[in-house]
Formats: C-alpha cells, sequence, structure tokens
C-alpha cells in the first residue's frame, strides 16, 4: 500500500472518576469514597507545586473536549485516532488529563507499587479491567488493552486475575514498576507469574509513572521527579534480564513503554560487555552469565520490546543501537506531553528520512506482530486513514516543528 499501516504502542484510557464505581465490588464502596477524596486534595496540592501559567488554557483552546470524551467515549475516541492517522492502539490506564482524575481506583494505574495496600489495590485494578474490556469490544480490531495486574502482594491471587483477563480476551498486562518494600522481581516467588504470562501469550509490560517517595516536599520536587522518573520504570529491566526469566520462559514477551529509549543503547553495550567479561569483572567470575545464555542485546526484539512513545529525533538516529526490531512507536495520546493532536507532523518530522521499510516496522509492523493484531482486518482502514508515504517522508519541515 501506500500508506502506512500505523499502530500507537502507547495510547491511555479511564473513565471519569465516579465511573469506576460500577466496576467495583460493593464491598469497596466505602473504600472508593474515601480514596477518590484523598486524591482530589492531592490533585489540589500538585496543582499548588508549579506555575503552569496559561497552558490548560491553551490546550482546552486547541482540543476542546476531544481528549478528555476520548478518554473514554469509543466513538470520540476512534474520530481523534482516525484524524491522528492511527488505526489500532495499545491502550494503558490513567487518562487523567491534566491531571483531572480518570485514574485507576487505589492507586491500581501507573503509579502502582509495593507499598500500596494489597486488597485494594487488586480491587481497583479488577474494575479497571473490567471497564477497559467493554471499552475494547466496541472496536476489537483496533484495541489492545493492557490489563493491570499488581502481582506484588499476592502470588495466587494475581494468577487467577491473569487467567480471568486472559478469558476475556487481553494479549497484554502492566505489572507495578515499584516493587517497594516487596521483594523485587528476580526473586524466585514470581517464576509463576512469567510463566504463566508466556503460557498465555500475555506481554507484560512495565510503563514510566511511578517513583520512590523518598523524596516527598520542595524545592525541586517536581523537578527531581521528572530528572529519575525513567531510572524506576527501567530497573525492572534488568531485574528480570539477569535472573534469567527469558531463559527459563523463552516465549516471554516484556515491553517498557513510555520510559524512552535514549538511555538504551550506552545500558545495553555496557550489560553486553558485562556479559562477554574481562579485565574490570574478572573478579566476579560467571555472575553475569550464570542465568542468561545470550548477550543481553541479543533478548531485544525476540523478548525484550520498547515502547518508544514519541521519540525524538535522536533516539530515531540511534534506532540500530537499539534494534529496529525491538522499536515501537507511540503516541501517548491524550496525555498533553504526546503528540496529539499534531501525530501526523510528528510522525513526519522523525521520520522523514528513515527507510520506508524500517518506518513500516516501527510504526507499525513490530506492534502488530507483538500485540497479534489482524493486519488484513486493520488494512482497509490504513488505506483510508493512514499517512501517506509523501507524507512522512517529504523533505519539507512541518509547521509544528
Amino acid at each position: 500500500m501506500d500508506r502506512y499501516l500505523v499502530i500507537s504502542s502507547d495510547t491511555h484510557a479511564g473513565p471519569p472518576t465516579e465511573r469506576y464505581r460500577e466496576y467495583l465490588d460493593p464491598r469497596y464502596l466505602e473504600a472508593f469514597d474515601a480514596d477518590v477524596a484523598a486524591n482530589q486534595q492531592l490533585i489540589g496540592a500538585r496543582r499548588d507545586l508549579v506555575d503552569t501559567g496559561d497552558f490548560e488554557e491553551k490546550w482546552e483552546d486547541e482540543t476542546g473536549d476531544g481528549g478528555k470524551k476520548a478518554s473514554w467515549d469509543s466513538t470520540a475516541r476512534n474520530i481523534e485516532l482516525d484524524r491522528e492517522g492511527i488505526v489500532a492502539e495499545v491502550i494503558f490506564p490513567d487518562a487523567d488529563v491534566l491531571g483531572g482524575g480518570a485514574s485507576a481506583p487505589f492507586g491500581a494505574g501507573l503509579g502502582s507499587s509495593g507499598d500500596l495496600d494489597g486488597e485494594l489495590v487488586m480491587a481497583g485494578a479488577r474494575a479497571h479491567n473490567r471497564w477497559l474490556a467493554e471499552l475494547c469490544s466496541e472496536s476489537p480490531e483496533r484495541r489492545c488493552g493492557i490489563a493491570t495486574v499488581p502481582i506484588l502482594h499476592d502470588i495466587e491471587e494475581a494468577l487467577t486475575e491473569i487467567r480471568r483477563i486472559a478469558n476475556d480476551g487481553f494479549r497484554a498486562m502492566m505489572i507495578p514498576t515499584l516493587w517497594g518494600s516487596q521483594p523485587a522481581y528476580n526473586d524466585p516467588r514470581y517464576e509463576p507469574i512469567w510463566a504463566a504470562c508466556a503460557d498465555l501469550g500475555i506481554v507484560l509490560h512495565v510503563h514510566s509513572g511511578g517513583a520512590s517517595r523518598d523524596i516527598i516536599s520542595p524545592p525541586g520536587l517536581v523537578a527531581i521527579y521528572a530528572t529519575e522518573a525513567w531510572w524506576w520504570a527501567a530497573r525492572p529491566l534488568w531485574a528480570l534480564l539477569w535472573s534469567g526469566a527469558f531463559d527459563r520462559n523463552p516465549t516471554l514477551k516484556f515491553a517498557l513503554t513510555e520510559d524512552g529509549a535514549w538511555w538504551l543503547p550506552g545500558i545495553v553495550k555496557r550489560m553486553d560487555e558485562k556479559w562477554v567479561g574481562g579485565h574490570n569483572t574478572a573478579k566476579l567470575g560467571d555472575a553475569f552469565r550464570q542465568h542468561v545464555s545470550r548477550r543481553p542485546s541479543e533478548y531485544f526484539g525476540s523478548n525484550i520490546f520498547v515502547g518508544a512513545s514519541t521519540p525524538s529525533r535522536e533516539e530515531i538516529e540511534r534506532r540500530h543501537e537499539i534494534g529496529v526490531e525491538a522499536f515501537l512507536w507511540g503516541n501517548d495520546f491524550p496525555h498533553p506531553e504526546g503528540t496529539w493532536p499534531h501525530t501526523r507532523e510528528s510522525i513526519h518530522d522523525t521520520f522523514f528520512d528513515v527507510p520506508e521499510s524500517e518506518a513500516r516496522r516501527m510504526l507499525g509492523g513490530n506492534a502488530a506482530a507483538v500485540y497479534r493484531f489482524d493486519v488484513a482486518a486493520l488494512s482497509p482502514l490504513a488505506e483510508k486513514i493512514g499517512p501517506t508515504l509523501e507524507d512522512v517522508h517529504s523533505p519539507e519541515v512541518s509547521a509544528a516543528n
């Protein structure tokens, strides 16, 4: 085709907070009310931390109510994706446009951690997963929902939820980024989780958003969080890899989403050097080969994938160091820090000089394979709305750049 089939590996959805009430087990409704009240106070406190000027006013003038409604309304969502030239999407929790709510109950979304109440966070996860299953059922060929499964507190309960979401048609799930006071992800207690995901074809995810709570006050609180948030999301990668999870479960797929890709070439190169061995690792003996049979870089594109949401030109230019076959483009819809409503321009500005075969893989082909989208079912829509080759590869610089 003369158009690109574009799949976003990173979008977000969630209903207005009160809508979660109907998806919660009734015994948690009183706790839900308290959670909503606490979150409203937290939202107010966050707004007091920084002066955003007239950003929100300008953003709402530009986007209207489209982003908010598309966070939960299927028809509005498809309209916005069509405008952006996106035929399919991988959907994470916490739409939360401009900090206004729409987050999974009890912290079960992007900020989930081992320091939360295990029973409540699982209740919140189930509520979100029930709601998300309904959203995905309205355009199943276009949507791959990421169920959220807090695995840190109760392994058996987590396994029950994994089997339930698989039965509901989910092909992917997200685990907490922060294990906190719970055992880290190299601990053997999690092996049944990794094995279940491999056996059921569930793609395992972490997503940027959570961070340590050891810094809780100004000055510099928000800036410090933004500077180091990538590291907390990256940490599960090497915990899983060095523990041998991918060797024990060769079909296990793991994606690290919305955490950038700028840091990967350097650290993967260092991990390769450690695995190969040399003067600076001689004293550590076989530490880097005990559970890992290949160079760490060789797991990228087969077991490990990078949901490089809103990638920069630097990341695109270093795509071969990251691995074209491991690269999953995303637009972070509907978050203001994403590319919406200028995704077509953004794709041009970052991919204009990338060979077509590589651009097709990164913009949609890899995601179609990893998340098992039906390309034949999506192709007619791509022929209608997808960016053309000229749209992407024109030498002209877009007005948005």
